[in-house]
């Protein structure tokens, strides 16, 4: 359909080489987007050519999103990539830390902030200054279920879903006038890296969370392609500041 149609349109998506970002990165590329996939080692350089080499328009940049100084020229290097401008961003780049809240480390708690919550906020920023010339722009923001509940061990990574969840609420009632969506997607439990003890079968939590998943199965990054293509698309002209879960029904159980 004509409403999902990204032929011609110039996107950004961070942490693109695995997992969640991977897999939208491949959904924008599959309805016809040209897309800049950051990650943190030459293995993007890789991933972006497997991408070309199934018929793709794809780049690689090498991004450390902690580093906040370098993050401006590593955004413009990314957009002379594009061509000159910007039409998407996914920020989809994330870590995690475990440690109880009383002993969690305040060095963790740094780099958490600085690359899940900080470096969103200043690319969307960024992305914002080109779409706002453009008259046009969709800034999708990966949030998390932790942005509805605490979750466990997790102070810095739920303080950051939270903030990005906030941040990009106040950005529409900024920029929604100049013809910019912004939107997050809040994932559920789903089978990547970032939860590689958790889907140890004999780890009690894996059964727990199942057990709460109405659709009996943990998602993949298959599961983000459709919201993305979504909200990167003219289907969702109208739709600025939701929170969306794809999670399986968890949040219902």
């Amino acid at each position: 359909m004509k409403l999902f149609n990204l032929e011609g349109k110039k996107a950004i998506v961070t942490g693109g080489t695995r997992g969640l970002g991977h897999g939208m990165a491949e959904g924008l590329m599959e309805a016809g987007a040209e897309v800049v996939i950051y990650g943190t080692s030459d293995k993007v350089y890789e991933v972006a050519k497997e991408f070309r080499e199934s018929g793709y328009k794809c780049e690689g940049l090498v991004v450390n999103l902690g580093d906040i100084e370098g993050l401006e020229n590593k955004f413009n290097e990314s957009i002379d990539l594009l061509g000159g401008t910007l039409d998407i961003i996914i920020n989809a780049a994330g870590i995690q830390k475990r440690h109880s809240s009383e002993v969690f480390p305040i060095e963790d708690w740094q780099e958490v902030i600085d690359i899940n919550l900080t470096a969103p906020f200043l690319l969307s920023q960024y992305s914002a200054r080109v779409m706002k010339k453009n008259g046009h722009g969709k800034i999708i923001n990966i949030s998390s279920m932790l942005a509805f509940f605490g979750g466990q061990t997790v102070p810095a990574y739920a303080a950051s879903k939270g903030g990005v969840t906030q941040f990009s609420k106040t950005m529409v009632n900024d920029l929604a006038k100049y013809g910019i969506n912004i939107n997050c997607i809040a994932p559920g439990y789903m089978a990547t890296e970032m939860n590689t003890a958790l889907l140890d079968h004999e780890n009690p939590r894996y059964k727990e969370i199942l057990g709460r998943i109405p659709q009996e199965r943990w998602g993949t990054p298959e599961d983000m392609k459709g919201i993305a293509v979504f909200l990167a698309s003219d289907a969702s002209n109208y739709l600025n500041g939701a929170v969306i879960p794809v999670d399986g029904g968890y949040l219902v159980k």
